[in-house]
């Protein structure tokens, strides 16, 4: 199937521009809503990501390729979207920024961007890591406008004995700076060193790296940065047991999934997380064999595709046939 890839943009009023990317079929314009899917990035690599193809195929090719007409976008202070101005400045000149409120209303005008464009009423939602905690929310307060949702290792109250990766000690800057090594090196947590060889292919690494800071040519020389505000709302949430949202609230199907081995947001906060979503049409909790916390530039990358895409796709439970 032929593929349009179509970066747009959308003005936000504080943020200024926000940059989209979409991902369709070749010649269809009229998509049904359970048909179009918005991808919500995570804290600190922002939504290059999705759209990396490694070994020729990403992830929004893989959506897209199956009849979906699919769209990532960048919060303000990652990727292609504008950098607000405190990024032009040393971190500790200025407080956080990019809090979850803030990214719950990027994600908003996104949908309604999107909604309007393909006049549809309700559209599917795919959130990865933070983004699940923005997902969730606009999901719970906007239960008319989405189809589906799907919570990819989902950030919860944590136990007091599991250190986030978000966690830090003292004073907050307004953003931070992670090396490529710090990168590799949170990538292997946890891994043996047959796991790491086995798992995460180098080269996939390098190619997602690459695009990445392509996207922030104002970042120092091999270096990536993030805003923030999420690294603020951790400490006060779910590091000290105060989810930033309400599971029950959520209305439409759920799929909550993770890898078996993601250290950052382990399987036992999606297990926890589960059985709180008393409000969903309906569920299912996924646990991925040999996958950590980014499973999209991972070697068994294809169970999580396949996965998702299943719950995108299937009909709603029921009786069944009689056979």
């Amino acid at each position: 199937m032929q593929l349009i890839g179509e970066d747009l943009s959308l003005q936000h009023p504080t943020w200024g521009r926000l940059h989209i990317r979409n991902k369709r079929p070749a010649g269809t314009e009229v998509f049904p809503p359970d048909r179009v899917v918005v991808m919500q990035h995570n804290a600190t690599d922002g939504a290059t990501i999705f759209d990396v193809p490694f070994n020729g195929l990403s992830w929004m090719d893989y959506i897209a390729g199956r009849g979906f007409d699919v769209y990532c976008y960048d919060l303000p202070g990652y990727g292609r979207t504008e950098r607000p101005p405190q990024m032009s400045e040393p971190a500790e000149n200025n407080a956080p920024f990019l809090h979850t409120p803030d990214a719950v209303d990027c994600l908003s005008r996104v949908v309604d961007f999107v909604r309007e464009r393909r006049n549809i009423g309700r559209l599917c939602l795919i959130g990865w890591s933070w983004g699940t905690a923005v997902a969730s929310k606009y999901a719970g307060s906007n239960p008319d406008c989405v189809e589906r949702l799907t919570l990819y290792a989902p950030v919860w109250n944590r136990p007091a004995s599991a250190r986030s990766p978000l966690q830090v000690d003292g004073p907050i800057a307004a953003y931070r700076s992670i090396t490529k090594e710090a990168t590799i090196n949170r990538r292997r947590n946890g891994l043996t060193d047959q796991q790491a060889v086995t798992l995460l292919p180098p080269e996939w690494f390098e190619q997602w790296w690459d695009a990445t800071l392509a996207a922030d040519p104002g970042a120092p020389p091999d270096t990536l940065r993030a805003p923030n505000g999420v690294v603020e709302d951790a400490r006060n949430t779910w590091n000290v047991g105060k989810s930033p949202y309400d599971p029950a609230k959520i209305k439409c199907p759920v799929l909550v999934i993770v890898g078996e081995l993601d250290p950052d947001t382990q399987p036992e906060l999606a297990i926890n997380l589960f059985p709180l979503l008393t409000g969903a049409a309906w569920k299912r909790l996924t646990i991925v064999s040999g996958g950590t916390h980014a499973i999209m530039m991972e070697a068994n990358r294809m169970l999580l595709f396949r996965s998702v895409q299943q719950f995108l796709e299937e009909e709603a439970p029921g009786l069944g046939a009689v056979t």
